[in-house]
């Protein structure tokens, strides 16, 4: 298909296709569909924070749903019929719903009345649109958040609180209200790094006795975003912004991590939420807790306080790579704390273009340089696959060798300084993205997708990309039907009992995320901000190069000591012959989702 405006009729009805280029650079593809819903009052106001035009849809499916209804006994519409097939490279545009479903009618559920057609018969989780009383209401346990922390011990990765999920599952898991708990120190300010932020939500996560406490908020909004933000902040008079520079075209400031600053010391958490409701309420998402960093007594050496993984010199680098005065008084507290337990290696993106030792700093040639040189050699590795998964994929190029074979698997599978290079069809990898189905079951039905902002544009040039794709499923952790936000690379042994490496990051599969080479592979042109940490078995004292897999990750404690607990399901599941990947923009209407709803983006 041409990049010019053109329209296609297929199984969801008819669409038009906007110009918009790469998913990452995409500002939104519209659609017109023949499917009607009744008139309706008008939907609320999309919320003031600012976010994709994916997250946008979203927010007006789940206040303004879409009903399914199924009409017996009608034969589908002619116009629904034709597909828009590409099966020769096992990807396609069509619903992988059978084409002799019955004919749907759409209304929309603020225009119901009494007379109410049967829903379909599916589990239904509870509404969409929280009230006013709900929208700050967090999953409820008794833990102690100390227990919790022991429990996350020796690697301190955690995932947040699932509403809606068996409460065993969140057992050991963090919401962010924990994570600001005054159990887990004396809050004196604290900084929040991010991407999407609703500033008056961020504000109630923090403790009544902490609200008033300065909060510094790095952003990399511009224009009209940049003064609603700045509009949300002005009641709070603690809060103060600081504007990430972004030079480079479509690069976002996607880092998400805080930095908490206590009377009894320094702490720092590195996760993958986005600052709003959503995100903390029913998604996977992934968390890495630091220590209680003590501070370092007057007269220390500058050298004093740093870890084996060169964790505190890294992330001053990093901080200081936003040249901002803003956070140049952050630095000076990071080098005034002991970071020496830290077992964590930073792995972070900034924009800009870097050559000769500065190349190796950031992106995917900071990965491979630690993999270089803090890894051993392992037997019989060059058949390990390495395992990616995401939840929003940028422009691959038109074949495998463009990037994702060539330097990013180069950055993926290196490990140590010896190992024996395979050709690329013979290094295997499995990518994890949620399929339509995933969406569909999922807790949140298919708002869930606006979390997920794979484009049509995108995925129409790189079909070859979805023969690499698994399902998402995470039984292991209860989390099968909450979608992933969570970002996650690891390097598995082929029968999934060991793990040579484990990323956790906010980094997704994109150029503008972890690099690109240019100028003969001299220099590397990065986008975005991005941030993770990796665990090397190396840094946890673990002499056999490897960690051990936790099958179960809320086993008891005992049962596996020391073993990685992986978030969902090995060996990954590939995709079958109907599965297709979700894409947000374009219409789903064949099969109703988990609260009965179809997706008809507008």
């Amino acid at each position: 298909m041409s990049r010019g405006s053109g329209s296609q009729q297929g199984s969801y009805g008819k669409w038009t296709l906007s110009s918009s280029e790469d998913e990452s650079e995409d500002q939104g593809t519209s659609f017109r569909s023949e499917v009607k819903p009744s008139a309706s009052p008008p939907p609320p106001p999309p919320p003031q924070y600012p976010g994709s035009d994916a997250r946008k849809e979203s927010y007006k499916r789940k206040s303004n749903p879409l009903k399914f209804e199924e009409i017996p006994g009608k034969e589908p519409s002619p116009a629904k019929k034709p597909k828009i097939d590409r099966e020769d490279s096992g990807w396609c545009l069509s619903s992988s719903e059978d084409e002799s479903k019955p004919e749907r009618r759409v209304k929309s559920e603020r225009a119901e009345t009494s007379t109410k057609t049967e829903a379909p018969k599916l589990k239904k989780e509870s509404g969409h649109s929280p009230d006013t009383q709900d929208k700050y209401r967090t999953p409820s346990d008794t833990q102690d958040p100390w227990d919790v922390l022991q429990a996350g011990e020796p690697f301190r990765f955690y995932l947040t609180k699932v509403t809606g999920i068996k409460p065993k599952y969140n057992t050991g898991a963090l919401h962010i209200k924990d994570i600001l708990s005054p159990l887990f120190g004396t809050l004196v300010s604290s900084v929040q790094f991010n991407y999407c932020i609703d500033v008056a939500w961020l504000v109630k996560q923090y403790p009544q006795e902490f609200r008033d406490k300065p909060l510094l908020i790095v952003h990399g909004e511009k224009q009209e975003s940049k003064a609603r933000l700045h509009e949300d902040a002005h009641p709070y008079e603690n809060v103060r912004l600081c504007q990430a520079r972004l030079d480079q075209a479509f690069g976002t400031h996607h880092t998400k991590m805080m930095l908490l600053l206590y009377e009894e010391g320094l702490r720092v958490v590195i996760h993958t939420s986005n600052l709003i409701r959503d995100d903390w309420h029913q998604k996977t998402q992934g968390i890495w807790l630091s220590p209680l960093y003590p501070r370092l007594p007057e007269g220390s050496s500058s050298l004093a306080g740093e870890s084996i993984t060169n964790f505190r010199a890294d992330l001053v680098a990093y901080l200081t790579a936003y040249n901002s005065p803003s956070l140049r008084e952050w630095t000076d507290i990071i080098k005034q704390h002991d970071l020496s337990e830290t077992r964590v290696y930073l792995v972070a993106s900034t924009p800009g273009r870097f050559q000769g030792y500065e190349k190796e700093k950031w992106g995917h040639f900071r990965l491979r340089k630690i993999l270089r040189e803090k890894c051993g050699p392992i037997a019989g590795v060059e058949s390990w696959p390495v395992i990616g998964q995401f939840s929003s994929i940028g422009s691959m190029g038109t074949d495998q060798s463009k990037w994702l074979h060539s330097e990013f698997s180069e950055s993926m599978k290196t490990l140590g300084k010896g190992e024996k290079t395979l050709p690329h069809s013979q290094k295997p990898l499995q990518l994890i993205y949620p399929s339509v189905d995933n969406v569909r079951t999922s807790l949140e039905g298919y708002p869930a997708g606006g979390s997920l902002p794979y484009g049509l544009q995108t995925a129409q040039k790189q079909p070859w990309l979805h023969t690499f794709f698994h399902k998402w499923k995470a039984e292991t952790s209860g989390r099968s039907r909450a979608m992933p936000h969570i970002k996650t690379y690891m390097r598995m042994s082929p029968d999934c009992r060991e793990l040579a490496w484990f990323l956790v990051t906010s980094a997704n599969l994109s150029k503008a995320a972890w690099g690109s080479l240019e100028k003969s592979g001299t220099q590397l042109f990065i986008r975005s901000y991005e941030l993770g940490v990796l665990f090397l078995p190396s840094a946890f004292d673990r002499p056999s190069g490897t960690f051990h897999v936790k099958l179960n990750v809320y086993a008891k404690k005992g049962d596996s000591t020391g073993s990685f607990p992986v978030p969902f399901d090995l060996p990954p599941e590939r995709y079958t012959g109907k599965d297709r990947p979700w894409i947000w923009n374009i219409p789903y209407v064949n099969a109703p989702d988990s609260h009965g709803n179809i997706w008809c983006p507008s």
